[in-house]
């Protein structure tokens, strides 16, 4: 080549060059994407690229900011909090001669749901056992529902944007049956309740364990967590198996933090009134150790708090249903029990659900009793929430008596078929219900409910220590509740006696 065609060459890739960056455009976060929805009353980030130093400007429901793309090219403005509105308004982005617009964008209260494959399972899946859903399908012309599915692949490091635009769809009877069951009777019973639109941001992903949707910097809150980030930081995942308190981490889809940094990281500056979760399969099946869930379920709701700067964010989660896959099962409802405890969390029991396999098919209920805990705590409803909650026992002689919060409208017990309000029993015994003694062997036990507490003995063991109540993989005909039609939760008045051995049967 002659030294004044290479010239000439360079030249053209210099042109080229500047031109490029004379008209780079202008974009904005994936997450905002046509149809979607914002949290009302709350500051609004609305965020994304351009060249160093571009002015870019914002338009929405009247208001009009502006920011200048700093030297790593990111440019963020904040608006100010607005009303719910069903309307759906543009939202328009402009640099240059370049406009972006974001079309039918609504106001009302947008929510994370997320964990494994009881989240994931959709509504349409939920029509194999249920024929009732049917009818919910075809009723399901609601245009204020919004749902957008996240399913990004795992990542080491924190990403700054979704790999792709978000799709955000409106809900109708033939968009439906691809929504999460469990986050789609959440969701309609809100707008039911507020009427005003519902957004639905759905992070799952089946088979998974928590493990990878804790934040980073939330696992340095228990040694067992701070053992699996270094094994994690390692990719080995044989030693987070045989860890106490570790996981069976198949692929980097089960690794610390590496769902959080794809799924979560990128979208954390969307504003949102909360979060919900159900997830537990993937920490206690077979051959998995269920020990520290507490723990672990602890560090995401701390670690999405800070990650979503919301100290307060509430998190509201399910816990794991009657039908079961292994010995830890029992063993991790007890510790999804004790994390319930955290500020602005809540237990959703769904041990009295109908349903085979690790998958029951009703999550009308769950959805439901998962909307009862944010229309209380968060939008002021007078409505029950909760199931009662083991408090403390008082041992007198042979009898342990057991006090509940969640009682206060009296305890009975009932039986629920399908997805039908549970009737009172009253000539009905109480079941599952065991006690121990010092030397540690559990012996089946009689209960008999005395206003707002349970009394329990057994004519085997004469100095009780402690009661348990459902503590069995697949335990049948849980039927404590509240008068409020809500069930006990599974409990262990003394958890420190429930020692797992996943090489022992429990």
């Amino acid at each position: 080549m002659s030294k004044s065609l290479a010239r000439v060459l360079a030249l053209i890739v210099c042109l080229f060059s500047i031109t490029s960056q004379a008209v780079a455009e202008v974009r904005i976060a994936n997450i905002f994407a046509d149809h979607m929805v914002l949290q009302r009353d709350k500051p609004l980030r609305i965020w994304g690229w351009a060249d160093p130093g571009d002015q870019v400007q914002i338009e929405f429901a009247g208001q009009v900011a502006t920011a200048t793309a700093d030297q790593n090219g990111a440019w963020e403005v904040t608006l100010q909090p607005l009303a719910a509105s069903a309307e759906g308004r543009p939202l328009r982005v402009a640099s240059g001669d370049k406009t972006i617009v974001v079309n039918d964008v609504l106001v009302g209260e947008v929510w994370h749901a997320s964990g494994q494959s009881n989240m994931a399972m959709n509504v349409g899946a939920m029509t194999a056992e249920l024929e009732s859903v049917k009818v919910d399908i075809a009723a399901a012309d609601l245009p204020a529902l919004r749902f957008c599915r996240i399913n990004e692949g795992e990542s080491k490091a924190p990403q700054s944007d979704l790999s792709r635009p978000a799709s955000w769809t409106v809900c109708t009877p033939t968009t439906v049956p691809g929504f999460s069951g469990a986050a789609f009777y959440f969701a309609r019973r809100l707008n039911h309740e507020l009427g005003v639109p519902i957004g639905i941001i759905d992070s799952s992903r089946g088979g998974t364990p928590i493990e990878p949707f804790i934040p980073r910097a939330a696992f340095t809150s228990h040694p067992t967590l701070q053992r699996e980030l270094e094994l994690g930081d390692a990719e080995d995942l044989a030693a987070i198996w045989r860890l106490k308190g570790g996981v069976q981490a198949r692929d980097a889809n089960w690794l610390p933090g590496r769902l959080f940094n794809s799924r979560m990281a990128p979208i954390t500056r969307l504003a949102a009134r909360g979060a919900i979760w159900y997830q537990g399969e993937s920490n206690s099946g077979v051959q998995e150790d269920p020990r520290d869930y507490q723990f672990k379920m602890q560090a995401l709701i701390s670690g999405w708090r800070a990650a979503l700067e919301n100290e307060t964010l509430p998190v509201y989660f399910a816990q794991l249903p009657g039908s079961g896959a292994g010995a830890g099962w029992p063993y991790l409802r007890e510790q999804q029990r004790l994390a319930a405890d955290f500020p602005n969390s809540g237990l959703v029991v769904t041990i009295d659900l109908d349903g085979p396999g690790i998958h029951p098919a009703n999550k009308v209920d769950v959805g439901q009793r998962l909307a009862r805990w944010a229309l209380a705590k968060d939008y002021g409803k007078q409505i029950a929430f909760s199931g009662p909650l083991f408090d403390r026992q008082e041992i007198q002689g042979n009898d342990i008596v057991l006090h509940f919060r969640y009682a206060e409208s009296g305890l009975m017990t009932a039986d629920k078929e399908g997805l039908a309000q549970p009737q009172e029993t009253p000539e009905a015994k109480l079941s599952h219900f065991e006690v121990t003694d010092k030397a540690g062997q559990w012996r089946p036990a009689h209960a008999k409910i005395e206003g707002e507490t349970v009394v329990v003995h057994s004519p085997d063991v004469a100095a009780p220590i402690a009661v348990r109540y459902a503590y069995a993989v697949t335990p049948e005909n849980c039927n404590l509740y509240n008068r409020d039609g809500l069930p006990a939760a599974p409990f262990c008045s003394q958890p420190q006696l429930l020692v797992y051995d996943p090489n022992l049967p429990q």
